[in-house]
């Protein structure tokens, strides 16, 4: 089931890239940045929300193997997108 999500939120990516950023981030700085990419041009908005769901699912499989990256992923603000949809708490 996890992969036909990362499927069709794949193909949200081109063709809406907006919803597949609210959809992996929420209403935050990325969605924000992601709508004015997507109205400024279409291709730079696709490109912002294919990073973010390569970060996203990046992330959460290396949260479920237990190795929680040090830093955070360069231009993603999202909390939700860094740790790959999980909640880790210390």
């Amino acid at each position: 089931m996890d992969g036909v999500v990362a499927i069709l939120v794949a193909i949200l990516c081109l063709f809406f890239p907006p919803l597949a950023v609210f959809i992996m981030a929420g209403c935050g700085v990325d969605l924000l940045i992601n709508v004015i990419l997507t109205i400024w041009l279409w291709f730079p908005g696709c490109i912002h929300a294919a990073y973010l769901l390569i970060v996203y699912y990046d992330r959460r499989d290396k949260y479920k193997t237990g190795r929680i990256p040090l830093s955070r992923a360069p231009f993603v603000y999202s909390d939700k997108v860094q740790s790959g949809g999980t909640v880790y708490v210390l």
